[in-house]
């Protein structure tokens, strides 16, 4: 009888753990049960029905193993796949079933299974089938526009929060699983949140919450207007910190907002309205406050930097990665190979900005124009460098400089930068998981991974645009987009 009882337990947790009802069930029929006056009325009564007839107890039991049985039933899809790329060797699999139970790879058979009565077959027979890919560095919060730098005084932050959950449907739908979100107004908490608890369609998403800036610097979004605007001048709550001690400040009061990790504007940036984008901004000791209190509070750093002098001090302080690294020269670059520090370019981002620039009069403010002309081409070159010197590279596009859900852009982008296919897929998927931390669980196909499969007309390691061609997304177990 105890062991039917535990039986039953594991069943009921399946439904609800948190329902009197059930727990009801469990406890039985004890007093203290009958006379708990949080319960409600119709869970009295049932206490009272169990009391009287106790053989309810385990006909209820056994309406609910059946219905367990049936639900087990329907998480379960079997995914007839002509050719997958699993990304745990340099093999590529033919005909095979991938068998997805909930939220999981369970395994991957050989041929074609039947599917037992009641489970999903999808066939993608015809298709290339990944890994879910994955985007290191986006900003779900906004998208690049002329009336960019008038948002930040008309729109308030309900209205970037539901802006921002179009854009993350738009990224899952272009085939990235995963992503990181490097700053934002504070709704890319929020997003994560939603996204995890199911309410909105999207990646899954690490954030930085807002970005660590300097007075003045590439993070600090008041450069440029009016002072009295902004008196008193932001400060480490919303990430401007000066000095170690505003540093270690403005770290753990992001991370006690919520970030999962931390995002510090090494150098100037193009974007802001800073003069420059390539000065250094933060100097060794602060760097080095920033990481050593991250890593107390168990989270890592990404450095936005684009001069050499500050990707240099941000690499030696111990950041995980270097974010678009555009004048990084040879010399740094050794840093990075030697310190293990990964390198994330954002080409898509890099060209985006320098043809607004050139063939979009009046998109930039002149201050911006200026900077951002000759991005694109430079970034592709040092991505050149950094691949010959065997730096190691993580897939990110910026994604929000330019529209979001064309990320896939970016694969091509690698390519011309002398890129191998191979390489690139490992870039967006093994790489980036393990900058991310999620090693095993996403970015390969194997059992125990989430289920964050994608399928593909082509194969990317002939034609790297067919990852521009996603027909096919499953995230966590569910089918999210299919336009086979």
């Amino acid at each position: 009888m105890r062991r039917f009882s535990k039986a039953g337990a594991k069943v009921c947790s399946r439904f609800s753990k948190n329902n009197n009802c059930f727990q009801i069930f469990l406890r039985g029929t004890h007093s203290s049960v009958l006379s708990d006056l949080r319960l409600s009325l119709p869970e009295r009564i049932l206490s009272i029905l169990f009391t009287k007839y106790p053989t309810m107890r385990f006909l209820l039991f056994w309406v609910l193993l059946t219905v367990s049985q049936i639900s087990l039933i329907s998480q379960t899809t079997y995914l007839h796949c002509g050719r997958v790329l699993p990304m745990t060797d340099t093999r590529e699999q033919t005909n095979v079933t991938i068998v997805v139970e909930n939220n999981r790879i369970a395994r991957i058979e050989p041929g074609y299974l039947t599917p037992p009565p009641g489970v999903t077959a999808v066939d993608l027979k015809s298709k290339t089938v990944l890994p879910g890919l994955i985007d290191c560095h986006v900003h779900l919060e906004w998208e690049q526009s002329r009336s960019s730098y008038t948002e930040r005084y008309t729109l308030n932050d309900t209205e970037s929060a539901i802006r921002a959950v179009v854009y993350a449907e738009r990224t899952l739908r272009a085939g990235f699983t995963t992503v990181r979100d490097l700053g934002g107004r504070g709704a890319n908490i929020a997003l994560r949140n939603a996204v995890n608890q199911g309410w909105v369609p999207g990646p899954r998403i690490l954030t930085a919450g807002r970005v660590l800036s300097i007075t003045g610097g590439h993070g600090d979004t008041s450069t440029g207007s009016r002072e009295d605007l902004f008196d008193p001048p932001p400060g480490f709550e919303v990430g401007i910190a000066d000095g170690p001690d505003a540093c270690r400040a403005a770290v753990r009061h992001q991370v006690k907002r919520g970030a999962d990790l931390i995002k510090v504007a090494a150098t100037g940036g193009v974007l802001s309205m800073a003069r420059d984008g390539r000065l250094p901004h933060y100097a060794e000791d602060e760097l080095q406050t920033i990481v050593r209190t991250a890593a107390d509070l168990g989270v890592s750093v990404a450095a936005h930097a684009h001069g050499d002098e500050g990707i240099r001090r941000a690499a030696v302080a111990g950041v995980a990665s270097i974010e678009h690294g555009t004048f990084m020269s040879d010399e740094t670059l050794l840093i990075l190979k030697n310190k293990g520090t990964w390198y994330v370019p954002t080409l898509t981002a890099g060209w985006a900005v320098s043809d607004s620039a050139q063939f979009a009069p009046g998109f930039f403010p002149e201050v911006v124009r200026e900077k951002a002309m000759g991005i694109g081409p430079k970034i592709t070159e040092t991505l050149g460098r950094a691949y010959k010197h065997g730096v190691k590279i993580a897939f990110g596009t910026d994604a929000g400089v330019f529209p979001h859900g064309k990320n896939n852009l970016e694969f091509q982008f690698m390519a011309n930068a002398g890129m191998k296919p191979w390489d690139i897929l490992l870039s967006a998927t093994v790489n980036a998981a393990e900058l991310m931390g999620m090693q095993g669980k996403v970015g390969t196909l194997g059992s125990g991974s989430f289920a964050d499969i994608i399928a593909v007309d082509g194969n990317p390691l002939t034609d790297i645009r067919a990852l521009e061609r996603v027909v096919f997304v499953m995230k966590n177990g569910a089918v999210f987009s299919d336009e086979r």
